[in-house]
């Protein structure tokens, strides 16, 4: 089966790919997060698998829009754990280094660590990404900020390990489809909406979850990009969307608002 997902061999988007599909999966990775939401919705590949949130630096923004944008289905959700390691040529010293390359969100997961250096810090596409970089310009003033696994398949040098802020840094990844996922008794789903500009919508909205002792493990709110200062909701919840109480709030709910988006229920995991 094959799976697309962003950025290079060696990253992180593709570890969840192997640990949610096994070790027969074929990963087909690409340079941007449109780009995996475009395969699966042209049918070039069934699955793709994209980051939404991290347990430090918080949600990756782009990818709740694009659910907005494209209809597909969340059908399943990964946790890897990442550990940050600090990488250069094999010839560079580490007093050598004078700029540092990685993806943004990798960058703040080690913001500390970085600002105790004061190195020059440059966004990359990805993490995986900035190990390419940084070898084939032959940068020896240069590291990255990427996996171990990175480091050895591009055969460049480990300086420093487990640079994150926080030891505790996970990023969460929805698997993306076309296919439904039939519930399995421990479930989650994710919705989007846009909470009508009245008093008490957003309010009443969330209370009809309340009211059914439904779980909301999850809020976030994204612009509309079509009027200014209104607002997308997105929200998980624990439960199956065919599960009576589920379809019943959701049903409930649009009398609050202007639209109601199904992303998807899948197997819960976190």
């Amino acid at each position: 089966m094959k799976v697309t997902y962003q950025g290079e061999t060696g990253a992180y988007s593709e570890m969840a790919v192997y640990k949610f599909f096994g070790s027969k999966v074929e990963p087909v990775p690409c340079k941007d997060f449109r780009d995996v939401f475009e395969s699966v919705k042209n049918g070039e590949v069934p699955n793709g698998v994209v980051p939404i949130e991290n347990s430090i630096e918080g949600s990756i923004n782009q990818n709740y829009d694009l659910f907005t944008t494209y209809d597909l289905k969340v059908s399943g959700e990964v946790s890897v754990k990442l550990a940050h390691v600090l990488i250069t040529n094999p010839k560079t010293k580490f007093e050598d280094i004078k700029t540092v390359y990685s993806h943004p969100q990798a960058i703040g997961q080690c913001r500390k660590y970085l600002e105790k250096h004061k190195w020059e810090l440059v966004p990359a596409y990805d993490t995986a990404g900035s190990v390419k970089i940084i070898k084939e310009k032959q940068l020896l003033d240069a590291a990255s900020i990427a996996s171990e696994k990175a480091a050895g398949l591009y055969g460049m040098k480990i300086v420093d390990r487990d640079i994150a802020d926080n030891p505790s840094n996970y990023t969460r990844f929805l698997v993306i489809s076309h296919e439904d996922t039939a519930p399995t008794g421990d479930d989650k789903t994710s919705v989007i909406f846009s909470a009508k500009h009245a008093p008490g919508s957003l309010y009443h909205t969330l209370g009809e979850f309340a009211s059914r002792n439904i779980n909301l493990t999850r809020i976030e709110s994204r612009p509309t990009k079509t009027t200014a200062w209104q607002y997308n909701f997105y929200i998980d919840f624990e439960g199956h969307r065919t599960e009576k109480r589920c379809a019943e709030a959701i049903q409930a709910i649009k009398k609050y608002v202007t639209f109601v988006k199904i992303l998807g229920s899948y197997p819960r995991v976190i």
